[in-house]
């Protein structure tokens, strides 16, 4: 317990600097999606980087990725004194979404403002906040142990395109794997299940998207002196997408389902433990009713199960008043989001092979994918990495922390594979911080739990993962 209580004297003791430190950097707007704001993404790697050298790390770069000089990565390294230390990356983003409407903030998006326990600004959560929590949790590490340098070679890699899609992220991890090297990453981008019961993610899916597009006509024509002669796109395409699942709620695309990774009796329990109200889901999800494949919770269907989801439709007229008219074309966007061990590539062509099947002969059609997708991400409930994440949360927040998966995706799959290291997950954001909208928020003493769960981390991990090498 002395070091429990000497841990969080010293984040208290360290909470207005960072919190100092913190409002400033959140004053940059660092909007990768606007080319006029490259530059501040470029401002937020450089106060970034003066700021891991102030909390003391001897080694601190800004990386030039293939986005151009306006969207950087940082790179920190402390070595640890211990020269049988495990070595740790943590994983972070310091790029922003777009504000808008920014009508709809009740505070500047870019000018943080403390509302009781609350911080709002835009990357209060996600993920400068969460990203920032480590520069304390070091601090009160090293104040707690006596210790000079970290129980664990500890590297951070922040990157500037991840609020983009990460388009250059694969390539420089690739390109600097042999700097990155190391036994487990530690991603600080992600949530907790409430305020009242910490959670840590295990997993999340993976993401292929597509626009389909039907031509079946060299124009538009007059619906009454063709209509129900032809082919009508739209007509079709409605067909088409309508057959993508079946009654069971199952994806109808052959072999979608080949190489899904089935939850083992374990996890569902684990799922199941966790203090679910499903009125407050549909709230959340402003539907009346929830609905998927026959067979699996809710939870289940959006974390652990893949989806074919129809994002948008159109073709012909959509304007005011009447057109009778066949449309010439018709058009749609899907996503496919995957799970371990789909593949993206895999299931691209099997998207392709459905749609070549189910396409009449007379209508030319074509999908164009957005980028070669991203691949779902699982750490395994036993690994040594994991553990120490789940009991230097549960020092900190003194309770028992339960698991989760989500439903979203980013680039953790790439840290996982090109790394060849464990992917765990550290992560104290609520689901009501508004990440992605309006008065996007996070609760100060949910961050300074952060940092006191990683002061407790490096100790843990530096035993942990020694002991399984």
């Amino acid at each position: 317990m002395q070091n429990v209580q000497a841990v969080r004297r010293a984040v208290t003791d360290g909470q207005d600097r960072f919190l100092t430190e913190l409002t400033e950097w959140l004053r940059i707007p660092s909007i990768s999606a606007d080319p006029e704001c490259h530059g501040d993404v470029r401002r937020s790697a450089e106060y970034l980087a003066q700021a891991l050298r102030g909390t003391g790390f001897p080694t601190v770069e800004v990386w030039e990725t293939g986005g151009g000089p306006g969207l950087p990565a940082v790179f920190a390294e402390w070595p640890s004194d211990d020269p049988d230390a495990p070595t740790v990356v943590v994983y972070g983003h310091h790029d922003v979404q777009p504000v808008t409407p920014v009508e709809l903030w009740e505070h500047p998006p870019f000018e943080p403002t403390v509302v009781g326990e609350r911080l709002y600004a835009r990357g209060a959560a996600d993920d400068k906040g969460q990203v920032f929590f480590h520069t304390l949790g070091l601090r009160a590490h090293l104040a707690a142990t006596g210790r000079t340098s970290p129980a664990v070679n500890l590297k951070l890699l922040v990157e500037g395109e991840e609020e983009s899609g990460s388009p250059n992220f694969p390539a420089l991890l690739t390109e600097h794997r042999d700097r990155l090297r190391c036994d487990a990453v530690v991603v600080s981008d992600t949530g907790m299940w409430s305020r009242e019961t910490p959670t840590t993610c295990t997993g999340m899916r993976g993401l292929v998207e597509a626009q389909l597009d039907l031509r079946g006509l060299s124009g538009d024509v007059h619906s009454g002196s063709f209509g129900g002669a032809i082919r009508n796109p739209v007509t079709e395409l409605v067909r088409i997408l309508g057959r993508l699942h079946d009654d069971q709620g199952r994806v109808s695309i052959d072999g979608f389902y080949a190489d899904v990774a089935e939850l083992t009796d374990t996890e569902r329990a684990l799922f199941a433990k966790l203090p679910y109200d499903e009125n407050a889901w549909l709230a959340n999800a402003r539907s009346r009713s929830p609905y998927g494949e026959v067979g699996f919770s809710t939870l289940e269907r959006t974390w652990a199960r893949p989806t074919a989801e129809l994002n948008g439709i159109w073709g012909g007229h959509t304007g005011a008043g009447g057109k009778t008219i066949v449309p010439a074309e018709a058009h749609a966007k899907l996503s496919f989001r995957l799970v371990p061990h789909q593949d993206p590539a895999d299931i691209q062509a099997k998207v392709e092979a459905w749609f070549a099947a189910n396409i009449p002969a007379e209508l030319d059609w074509s999908t164009a994918w957005t980028g070669p997708g991203v691949r779902p991400c699982l750490t395994p409930l036993d690994h040594p990495a994991l553990g120490s994440v789940t009991r230097a949360m549960e020092t900190a927040f003194d309770t028992e922390v339960l698991y989760t998966r989500e439903g979203g995706s980013g680039p953790e799959a790439d840290l996982q594979d090109i790394l060849e290291a464990p992917v765990v997950f550290l992560g104290i954001s609520l689901p009501d911080d508004g990440w992605h909208a309006p008065n996007e928020k996070v609760e100060i003493p949910l961050l300074l739990k952060g940092a006191e769960a990683a002061a407790h981390l490096w100790e843990d991990l530096a035993t942990s993962m020694r002991r399984g090498r």
